[in-house]
């Protein structure tokens, strides 16, 4: 069985870790314990007045759940009781799992009633809450994922945790916790208070390490070792589960094309190939799942999450830009589409999520019989199972198939000795045809969030689109969502993370503000538009005043009004970027626009303090080197003066890797008074020119 798990511990959690050993022997189950228990009838779940769908889905639960709040922990002292903390998301495989078995279940919540006070958190909601109690549980287990599950004491300190359990483990654990706490309180104290500073040590960098060159030496020496890691024959890492990780595609793209590596490149595009023809990218509709359960990319996790589609429209971009592949300009589309069609929300951003489950049943609507084709295609049938694979290669289990390719259209085609240009025609007819049939089925439960970070991502992900492909499709939808979050989500003086039908709530947090500064930043770039540059620059002055450490220049993840038992910084790269990396870039870009020298020297700190760590882990900092690179290039800068069509100089700049300016208001600009093209590099600017093409030659 399968956990999700997307947590990796790092070493700087392993230099926290800590020996429970001692502690969890004494969580031994007693025999003698008696379970006899009844139920307050003066309690009840209090989720259904939640707008979370993942808190909706336990509202019916026997569990007296109730959602996080502060007084929860003053309520839990009064009473003497222990806090259950229970986090997931409404797409989460294994949430519904241990829902069913356990927290359904009439004997358990008897239990969990008696001696806990039993809280369910949305992590998509509250990251903050998730990560410290997630940082505990890789502590005592090295492990993560989700369900999140991690018993308090009463003031929030945590002393045990873990992630899916079945019912009989389950309730093993929480009648040992019981015990131990009844009669062993002051060793679970000592315990908890050992974890707690080893929770307040992981990811944190309250002092600054000194400046020195960067060297490309460090980038080599990551690569290098990564590369030992890498799957030459399928593609990514070999390790399973797979996941996409695009951050990690985007920075050995550029790093391969900056240093002219070809077994880099090699394995990019070999990577992006497999992800496309596997059964992990929904070939039906468009749109990637979280990540595939074997190391063939064939078996999805079949969620789809809005961050994952986010980000790989802007590497496909990226990757179609470097290898003019037809087939990633195609995924692209079809993946925009897929937003379109399933995530647009009519306040002009993209829900955050769809589930695995449908009727009770991982992949239901994905999956497809061979009798289904038949039926559908009659005399074409036989085609369609062979591109599609319908058949043995594509067969999971109790006769259901995963879509999947062998090969690519064009040869496809050849194989099969069809024309192409009239394949692909066919190809068109069938998809509609199937995703109709699709369609008509029970469909995968929608987390309607709304959330600021997720849709920031997807903007910076359709501003890339548009910079390489030019469709107006996707700036326009790009700057709807920068509007709705300027307009509905910012209050003048912060941002607010979530919006689901209407209710807006829960002040935003460091990955909020980075990712929206950097999309506004492209979307300056994109149109020439300095209103976008402005708002960025409001919202990194409110990091610098509410999130940043003031002599690491590191951000914590959350303001300085958090009441959390920890105030931790997210460091490494993940599934998405790290807040500080995407944080660091964003100091850079808007430093170098208003020649704010103390945000390009926020930028150099924060990469200084991470700088001798990033070549042992370098899955863990690929955002960081991606702004390495920055620096070691010393990025081009670009200044169109002059009456240049913004969306033309922004589609020119593809392979140059400029920043672009095209404001004299700008500090940037006033540096370089002209009204032609300048180009800068190394702190120098060569002689104005005329034109675009003039210009790209530099």
């Amino acid at each position: 069985m399968h956990l999700e798990s997307s947590i990796k511990t790092t070493p700087e959690l392993k230099k926290a870790e800590l020996c429970m050993d001692e502690f969890v022997s004494r969580i031994t189950f007693q025999n003698k314990y008696n379970s006899s228990i009844s139920i307050k009838k003066n309690m009840a779940n209090q989720l259904s007045s939640e707008s979370s769908p993942y808190l909706l889905q336990h509202a019916k639960n026997p569990v007296h759940w109730v959602a996080w709040s502060e007084e929860i922990f003053e309520q839990a002292k009064s009473q003497d009781k222990l806090v259950l903390i229970s986090s997931g998301y409404s797409a989460c495989h294994w949430c519904h799992v241990m829902e069913h078995e356990c927290f359904e279940d009439k004997e358990v919540a008897a239990l969990m009633n008696k001696h806990f006070i039993n809280v369910k958190v949305d992590r998509e909601e509250r990251p903050d809450v998730d990560q410290v109690y997630m940082t505990a549980v890789q502590l005592m287990t090295q492990r993560g994922g989700w369900p999140l599950n991690c018993i308090t004491l009463p003031d929030g300190r945590p002393i045990y945790g873990g992630t899916y359990f079945p019912k009989d483990q389950w309730m093993h654990i929480l009648k040992s916790l019981v015990h131990t706490y009844a009669n062993d309180r002051e060793k679970a104290i000592e315990y908890a208070r050992q974890l707690h500073q080893g929770i307040q040590q992981a990811e944190l960098i309250d002092q600054p390490i000194p400046l020195n060159e960067f060297s490309s030496e460090r980038l080599h020496e990551m690569v290098i070792r990564w590369a030992r890691s890498f799957d030459t024959l399928e593609g990514g890492t070999h390790k399973t589960p797979k996941f996409p990780l695009p951050n990690n595609w985007n920075f050995l793209l550029a790093y391969a094309q900056h240093f002219d590596e070809d077994k880099i490149i090699n394995q990019v595009r070999l990577t992006l190939d497999k992800l496309a023809l596997g059964g992990i990218y929904d070939q039906i509709g468009g749109g990637f799942t979280r990540y595939s359960v074997d190391g063939l990319w064939k078996v999805p996790h079949f969620e789809k999450m809005l961050y994952d589609n986010a980000q790989l429209i802007g590497l496909y971009s990226h990757a179609y830009a470097a290898f003019n592949l037809p087939h990633y300009k195609e995924l692209v589309l079809q993946t925009f589409d897929f937003l379109e069609r399933e995530l647009r929300s009519a306040q002009g951003a993209y829900f955050s999520a769809l589930d695995a489950d449908s009727e009770g049943d991982e992949g239901k609507y994905y999956c497809w019989q061979p009798e289904e084709i038949h039926t559908l295609f009659g005399p074409e049938a036989p085609l369609v199972i062979d591109y599609f694979n319908i058949n043995e290669l594509g067969y999971w289990e109790e006769d259901k198939h995963i879509p999947l390719r062998k090969n690519f259209d064009v040869a496809f085609a050849q194989k099969s000795g069809l024309d192409t240009t009239e394949w692909l025609l066919k190809k068109a007819e069938i998809i509609q045809k199937m995703l109709y049939y699709r369609e008509q089925r029970t469909k995968p439960g929608l987390d309607n969030k709304l959330i600021v970070s997720w849709n920031a991502m997807a903007a910076k992900g359709l501003l890339e689109a548009y910079r390489i492909f030019g469709h107006d499709a996707f700036l326009v939808r790009a700057i709807e969502i920068l509007n709705w979050i300027e307009h509905t989500q910012w209050n003048g003086q912060i941002l607010l993370r979530i919006n689901t039908n209407g209710n807006k709530k829960i002040n935003a947090f460091l990955e909020d503000y980075a990712q929206t500064i950097e999309a506004l930043s492209l979307a300056y770039q994109a149109t020439g538009k300095i209103s976008y540059l402005n708002f960025a620059k409001q919202l990194t002055e409110t990091v610098e005043r509410d999130f940043q450490n003031e002599q690491s220049k590191m951000c914590y993840f959350t303001s300085k009004d958090s009441k959390l038992v920890s105030r931790n910084m997210e460091i490494h790269d993940n599934v998405i970027p790290s807040s500080n990396s995407v944080m660091a870039h964003a100091f850079l870009t808007l430093g170098t626009y208003f020649d704010n020298q103390a945000w390009i020297n926020s930028a150099k700190q924060m990469l200084q303090n991470l700088y001798d760590g990033m070549e042992t882990y370098g899955s863990g900092y690929s955002n960081w080197g991606l702004l390495l690179l920055r620096f070691l290039a010393e990025e081009k800068q670009m200044h169109v003066l002059n009456e240049s069509n913004p969306n033309f100089v922004y589609k020119a700049t593809v392979k140059s890797n400029c920043l672009l300016s095209y404001h004299q208001q700008l500090p940037f600009s006033q540096l370089y008074p002209t009204d032609a093209i300048s180009v800068c590099e190394y702190g120098v600017c060569h002689k104005p020119v005329q034109s675009i093409e003039e210009a790209l030659k530099f």
